[in-house]
């Protein structure tokens, strides 16, 4: 039995699709109704971390999970002793490329180590996905894009080697069903690194119309990261950007390509893939 969590996540809902269909298959869910795209045959379970007796029950004859939680808070911890006492050989963990970066600091990223370092010292088996920033965070810029013309962002020619969460995904679907993963740490990037400025002017050509790009201050950046995140954790995104700015995250890796057989997908794909969003179709 394969156990999901995230499932309505980001990368989760991407790793149902791949999933095969005559796989056992447990999506846990705080709310199992939101759960789509899962195996036919698959269970769907409510389960919450901070519910002790949700999570017991989930796990039961469980062999292998995937593991996707919020990094500010202690969710790693509660699941990694009732997964390793319901006989849980193998944990997939999705983390983040940040860890591996020495220069790397903020709270976030210390939060992504100390997690790491629970499942490798669980007793368990374990792969780490550490990917770079998801394509799929420029759909924070869909609003102002469709009634505006307008991108707002911090740096906007800083870059980042952002990776496509369905290859994230297709890895993770690889590494839950096939041998050769356990004990590993698997960065996975895009194929080119790319800016704010550079995605938006891409973004206008498969739209057909301008866009425009206005680069906040970091005190406008500031503001409106507090308005959406405790400030701890608007600091630490804020580090990570000036890390960026200094070019911590333009490295393109090979991991990902030769773990699929296939190049990463680029920007372009993913968003002509996604371009309705933008238009406001």
């Amino acid at each position: 039995m394969i156990l999901v969590t995230g499932a309505t996540g980001t990368v989760g809902r991407e790793v149902l699709r791949r999933l095969p269909a005559d796989l056992a298959v447990r999506i846990m869910a705080r709310d199992p109704a939101r759960v789509t795209g899962a195996p036919s045959a698959a269970e769907t379970v409510h389960g919450d971390f901070t519910d002790p007796a949700s999570l017991t029950s989930a796990l039961q004859g469980v062999h292998t999970a995937l593991l996707v939680t919020n990094p500010d808070g202690d969710d790693d911890r509660r699941f990694l002793d009732p997964a390793r006492a319901a006989g849980v050989r193998h944990v997939v963990k999705l983390s983040a490329a940040a860890v591996a970066d020495p220069g790397a600091q903020d709270l976030i990223t210390r939060r992504q180590r100390h997690n790491e370092d629970l499942l490798r010292g669980s007793g368990m088996h374990w792969t780490l996905l550490r990917p770079r920033a998801f394509m799929s965070n420029t759909l924070s810029w869909a609003r102002s894009i469709r009634t505006d013309g307008v991108v707002r962002a911090l740096y906007g020619t800083s870059v980042n080697a952002c990776v496509d969460p369905r290859d994230v995904a297709e890895i993770a679907a690889r590494a839950l069903t096939e041998p050769g993963h356990e004990g590993r740490a698997h960065t996975l990037t895009g194929p080119e690194p790319l800016g704010a400025a550079d995605q938006t002017a891409l973004l206008a050509e498969l739209l057909g119309r301008p866009l425009r790009f206005e680069e906040l201050t970091p005190h406008q950046a500031r503001a409106a990261l507090g308005a959406r995140y405790p400030a701890e954790i608007a600091d630490a995104l804020l580090e990570s950007a000036e890390r960026q700015r200094a070019g911590s995250k333009t490295t393109v890796d090979a991991t990902l390509p030769h773990l699929l057989g296939r190049p990463a997908r680029t920007f372009r794909t993913w968003a002509h893939d996604h371009l309705d969003a933008f238009a406001g179709l």
